[in-house]
């Protein structure tokens, strides 16, 4: 994605329904954003996602075993995996 200050020369008109643009309209004013900036870095957030999640993934077969057994294995326990898993959750306060 460009650079935030990059000029923006492009444009896209979309049609909404009022309650879907106030919707908008609140979040974006609660996170201190502009409608159209918003907007842009929710559509292109969900646009990366999208595109990451089609990505294809060819290994030879040993590779491809491999890696699925390091999928499958479980995961190692550090002290610090500890520690975050003993804390109360934050929504729990």
């Amino acid at each position: 994605m460009a650079a935030p200050s990059a000029p923006r020369d492009a444009t896209i008109n979309i049609r909404v329904r009022q309650q879907q643009r106030d919707l908008i309209d609140r979040a974006a004013e609660a996170s201190g954003r502009t409608r159209s900036d918003f907007m842009l870095e929710a559509s292109c957030r969900a646009a990366e996602d999208v595109l990451l999640d089609r990505r294809l993934l060819m290994l030879e077969d040993e590779a491809w075993q491999r890696f699925n057994a390091l999928l499958d294995a479980p995961p190692s326990v550090s002290g610090s995996l500890k520690r975050l898993l003993a804390q109360k959750p934050v929504w729990e306060d």
